[in-house]
């Protein structure tokens, strides 16, 4: 299979892209997974423009390179509509009814969890489902929903996998720090993940203790300060849950300030990404992140590293990819077991999905009563010269720590 280079989806894009059943696949790697007569109309909701859009557009890539794979394992076809929330979530909403109007029977996104909420608020009550990509606030999955799923951890999920890899990476080191600032962003996600510190942390008995926690406007341009107050505190180690421009800010601010901790240990997005590692070059290398992630044994997972180095062969496989990849297969499998695409219909086929041929880590993919996928793990990786190394958990590492980080002064 090869694809295109994709080109940026904007709001004028979108609305005289998106067609009724019929489009072929020479229209282009965003508008159809070779649509033929029947095919399931999934509408993929994506912050496309906005702060987000970086993320939002890697995203899509999980979405182009599915096709062969899915003709590979016998699945059917899907027909893609594309949406750009814009990242943000009243337009997410709206963009979500937009597409449920023009005929999607599935809906998929949104990565982000604030988006993500008014999406399900949308396709609970117009009875569409709706399979979440990536987005990590508990509350999504509490609400008693009957066609929202979610094949990705919730923070408090997230964080207790992240700490007991810490631990891990943490004994195979012989060291630890001892204190660490806590940095993050102050939108939905970043709230879940600071609440979910309190809570979690303590059951862990953790080596480090939270010197300090500073939160601070996804949208910020200048983070001289926080960095400042972190550094000022004296801690070993700069805890942090980020997004992508603001991962690259608190790096150079690093330098500029000239503090090495001795880690910097992310449980969000920002710090893995191609973005980030190609825009700080060496600069980049020795941050961990405790992230989903997938496992790299696994040979769908090998399958779909292969599909996306022939696509894009300057691209990491990552979250954005692996997840987004995931939604659409938990909808083909569904679709293909129901043999229908009443949403009811494809709402109690995810209900019963049991994909053991996955890419994530752990045993597969299973929802619980809530909608909830409550058996994904997540791992913790690095960044090695412009690639991402996993460490932890044992059974899914394909290297050992780089530990403690190297002084950013002193790589050339």
């Amino acid at each position: 299979m090869t694809c295109k280079p994709h080109t940026v989806i904007t709001r004028r894009t979108f609305s005289t892209g998106v067609t009724a059943a019929g489009l072929t696949a020479a229209a282009g790697p965003f508008n159809v997974l070779r649509a033929q007569g029947g095919a399931l109309k999934v509408g993929v909701l994506l912050p496309r423009s906005g702060v987000q859009a970086g993320i939002g557009q890697d995203c899509q890539r999980g979405v182009e390179i599915a096709p062969g794979i899915f003709k590979d394992l016998g699945l059917p076809n899907l027909q893609i509509m594309n949406g750009d929330t814009e990242s943000n979530p009243q337009i997410a909403r709206a963009q979500a009814e937009k597409l449920i109007n023009e005929g999607a029977q599935l809906l998929v996104g949104a990565f982000d969890s604030g988006q993500t909420t008014t999406i399900a608020q949308v396709a609970e009550q117009r009875g569409i489902p709706l399979v979440i990509n990536i987005a990590a606030a508990p509350p999504i999955t509490e609400q008693g929903y009957k066609f929202v799923f979610r094949n990705f951890p919730t923070a408090p999920m997230i964080l207790g996998d992240a700490f007991a890899n810490q631990k891990e990476i943490f004994a195979a080191t012989g060291s630890a720090p001892k204190s660490a600032a806590f940095l993050h962003v102050n939108d939905t996600f970043g709230t879940a993940m600071q609440k979910g510190i309190g809570a979690v942390m303590p059951r862990f008995n953790m080596p480090y203790k939270i010197a300090e926690t500073i939160a601070y406007d996804p949208r910020a341009r200048d983070l001289s300060v926080e960095i400042a107050k972190a550094k000022a505190t004296g801690a070993d180690a700069l805890l942090v849950v980020s997004r992508l421009n603001d991962a690259i800010l608190l790096t150079r601010e690093l330098v500029k300030q000239r503090w090495t901790p001795m880690a910097v240990l992310s449980m969000g997005p920002g710090w893995y990404e191609d973005q980030y590692l190609k825009t700080l070059g060496k600069l980049s290398d020795g941050p961990m992140s405790f992230v989903p992630w997938y496992d790299p044994n696994k040979k769908l997972s090998k399958q779909l590293e292969a599909v996306l180095a022939k696509a894009y062969p300057a691209i990491n496989l990552n979250t954005n990819h692996i997840f987004t990849f995931e939604a659409l297969l938990v909808a083909a499998d569904a679709y293909k077991r129901a043999g229908s695409t009443d949403p009811k219909a494809l709402a109690d086929a995810i209900r019963k999905t049991n994909i053991t041929d996955n890419v994530s880590i752990g045993p597969g993919i299973q929802f619980d009563a809530k909608g909830q996928n409550d058996k994904v793990k997540d791992a913790a990786i690095q960044n090695r010269d412009g690639k991402l190394v996993t460490l932890a958990p044992k059974a899914a590492a394909n290297a050992k720590p780089d530990w403690p980080l190297k002084p950013y002064d002193k790589r050339g």
